[in-house]
């Protein structure tokens, strides 16, 4: 006879069950409707199957397609469906691995013929079949020998290589759907018709087991979702996110480019260089008011000064080196070691504390090949660097200040953010009361701000913790670009020091403090965020002027200088080409003001605007235009 367990739900209710009973069967005892959209569950920590048993007490927690867990089964299960497919039509593939990923799921193949666009088309088929036959998905345990026997009959030596990290285990778990068999931990769906909306995306070559001195295979990705509105909805966000991606805006309003002379490093084209000018300004502007002083530093000093500062042990392998006159250098990956040696040059009294160090820094980083994106992913950038030196009593009034300067500047780019506190990492520096301290003071400061923010443990910088801020985009894309940095290392590794009240040598505290971050990637961010039109402040050209006629090309030159006299950033379209032509031709460039001028407008000394987003014109006198325009400029409105 069978005993009966307490099996304890979410909510803190507690049910008696017999012993034995599946995770399915409690789910239909609680609600007939819970039971149908089980997918999985939690039990004692541990995510499980829906067929799993319950032998003794134990906490459960049920997933439906409605849970984050629930939806990550699915994907997951989406994948076995997609390699179930691929076997089907070509029984010689040879399977690697199968994970659910964000927004969907891939399979890694390995296979003579190369897939394209056709051969997706075949297997998304294939899946739908499959899905319709709704094939029950089931658990088996096995031993590693059984394992080993089972995928030697089955030729498939990627999985036999998998087993050989196994040997180990006591226990091994496969699934079966029809005559499909895997290798895998699970959990999975009841059936394959519990999927009800994927599509395959694209297939891109792997690395197996990401290691690039292995065999290269075929990828396979996929999206998958519980309703076929919410992947609709999904492949409408990608299809605006293509049309905003920053390389095709970058090359269409020659904003920048690339050449393979130098791979991942981007030459800046003249209409790109005013918005980051424009960017430096503002930045120099809200610095200059927070009292920072700018400075510069070499773009290539010692290897030694790296060895110094602790950056050799934990990011050499990330950086350029050379030699000059036998002498080892490194190409700075950051500001940091130049700015110590700033501080080191002169004697500082308590009194002139803080100290505030500011720079737009050229840096070089080694990024792989395979990892470069544009310009939000580059081998060299700018970065809008400063470094605060200060007394510890300083520390959290600092903080807060800087805190402060970073959302005035993004509230200027309409940007909203959340914070996230990272704590010591695993390769660290530094004595553990200095981190317990520094972290505190980082704490302190968010809740006196009663700014919300989540604890990131492990993650902070390898000589101190970190407040992270991550803006959000015009698509709700989340993009960490300001950070503040607390450091009691390198004052010590720089030998720092100033004189306090007693007449006595005290280590100073640094923060490292960035804004932009890399000011190439917040560049690639702002393009996709505004979609290319930016804010008239922001825009290489504000003003476009098209005259109607060649007889008013007078006019509009006139209009130019005085636009310009004020500062306004203005062009004249006087092509040999048609007018409709030209207007479309200002548009594609999303440039927010076009003039078009007439007879009309050279009688009254008016102009004919057409906004940038707009099919309407309005005319008003030059003069209310200019003060208009010169206002949105001064105020950097959005």
């Amino acid at each position: 006879m069978k005993s009966h367990i307490q099996v304890q739900l979410k909510d803190g209710k507690v049910k008696e069950c017999t012993q034995g009973i599946t995770v399915k069967e409690v789910a239909t005892s609680i609600g007939s409707s819970l039971g149908k959209r089980t997918v999985g569950a939690k039990v004692n920590g541990m995510m499980v199957d829906v067929s799993y048993e319950l032998m003794n007490d134990a906490t459960v927690e049920f997933y439906t397609l409605e849970t984050k867990e629930g939806v990550e089964v699915l994907r997951h299960t989406t994948a076995h469906v997609l390699a179930q497919a691929v076997k089907r039509l070509y029984p010689n593939v040879k399977l690697g691995i199968g994970p659910a990923i964000e927004h969907g799921f891939y399979y890694d193949f390995r296979l003579e013929e190369t897939w394209n666009e056709n051969n997706l088309q075949r297997i998304e088929a294939e899946m739908r079949s499959i899905i319709h036959e709704n094939l029950p998905i089931e658990k088996e345990i096995i031993t590693y020998e059984e394992a080993m026997d089972l995928f030697t009959k089955r030729n498939e030596p990627l999985k036999l290589e998998l087993l050989e990290d196994m040997k180990e285990l006591e226990a091994l778990t496969i699934y079966r759907q029809g005559e499909f068999v895997d290798l895998c931990r699970g959990p999975h769906l009841p059936s394959t018709g519990y999927i009800k909306a994927f599509q395959l995306s694209h297939v891109s070559g792997a690395y197996w087991r990401g290691d690039s001195n292995q065999m290269m295979l075929q990828r396979i990705y996929g999206y998958a979702f519980p309703k076929q509105i919410q992947l609709k909805a999904h492949l409408d966000f990608l299809e605006e996110a293509r049309k905003r991606d920053h390389r095709k805006l970058g090359k269409q309003l020659q904003l920048f480019m690339f050449s393979d002379e130098a791979p991942g490093m981007p030459f800046y084209l003249p209409k790109g260089q005013i918005i980051r000018n424009e960017l430096e300004n503002f930045s120099r502007e809200v610095q200059s008011q927070a009292n920072y002083d700018e400075v510069r530093t070499p773009l290539m000093m010692n290897q030694r000064l790296w060895e110094q500062s602790g950056h050799w042990d934990h990011y050499h392998e990330n950086m350029y080196f050379t030699e000059v006159d036998k002498t080892k250098f490194a190409m700075k990956p950051m500001n940091c070691p130049g700015h110590m040696l700033l501080y080191k040059n002169n004697l500082y009294s308590y009194r002139d504390l803080p100290i505030r160090i500011s720079e737009f820094g050229q840096v070089h980083r080694h990024e792989y090949s395979g990892a470069l994106n544009g310009i939000l992913r580059v081998r060299t950038f700018c970065q809008d660097d400063a470094h605060i030196f200060v007394r510890k009593d300083q520390i959290e009034a600092e903080i807060a200040q800087v805190f402060q300067l970073i959302d005035q500047v993004y509230q200027t780019f309409g940007f909203t953010y959340d914070v996230e506190l990272s704590t010591r990492p695993e390769k660290s520096m530094g004595e553990e009361h200095l981190w317990q301290s520094s972290e505190q003071a980082l704490q302190n400061v968010l809740q006196e701000l009663e700014a919300p923010y989540q604890l990131n443990e492990g993650d902070g910088a390898f000589y101190g913790p970190k407040i992270d801020f991550h803006i959000k985009d015009a698509l709700g894309r989340s993009h960490q670009c300001a950070t503040i940095q607390l450091d009691f290392q390198m004052p010590e590794n720089f030998d720092l020091s100033y004189i306090d009240e007693r007449n006595e040598k005290v280590r100073p505290v640094v923060i490292h403090r960035a804004i932009y971050g890399s000011l190439d990637r917040f560049f690639g961010i702002l393009v996709e965020h505004f979609a290319g039109a930016f804010p008239v402040w922001l825009a290489p050209v504000q003003v476009q002027i098209i005259p109607v006629s060649k007889v008013h090309e007078a006019y509009c030159k006139s209009v130019a200088i005085k636009l310009k006299q004020q500062g306004i950033r203005v062009e004249i379209d006087n092509r040999d080409e048609k007018l409709g032509y030209k207007i479309r031709e200002a548009q594609m460039q999303k440039v927010p003001y076009t003039l078009v001028l007439g007879d009309d407008e050279v009688e009254k000394g008016s102009v004919n605007i057409r906004k940038y987003g707009s099919k309407a014109s309005e005319s008003e006198p030059l003069a209310r235009f200019l003060a208009r325009i010169k206002q949105q400029v001064e105020k950097r409105s959005l």
